[in-house]
């Protein structure tokens, strides 16, 4: 295996595979998982929507999270596939 070859699949692995990690429960996770899994989504809101879940209680329905400042409509489209208000049966 060659030295490019060894670097392409570094990269690859650093910052391809490891860039989504999957579906999260903004009802339970901590602010560093909301940040690490959604997409545009960084400690600040992170600890924004925990903040606001903190004081409303648990979201209900997605749309709710446009209600944390700094979550809009279109952030909320972007992670749509990738988050859950409850953990799977």
């Amino acid at each position: 295996m060659s030295l490019r070859q060894v670097v392409s699949a570094v990269f690859f692995v650093l910052f391809c595979s490891g860039a989504h990690a999957g579906p999260v429960n903004v009802n339970t996770a901590d602010a560093e998982t909301l940040a690490s899994e959604l997409t545009g989504i960084g400690l600040s809101k992170a600890r924004a929507i925990v903040a606001y879940r903190t004081a409303n209680g648990p979201f209900t329905d997605i749309a709710e999270l446009a209600n944390v400042k700094g979550v809009g409509a279109r952030l909320l489209e972007k992670n749509l596939d990738d988050v859950r208000l409850s953990d799977p049966d």
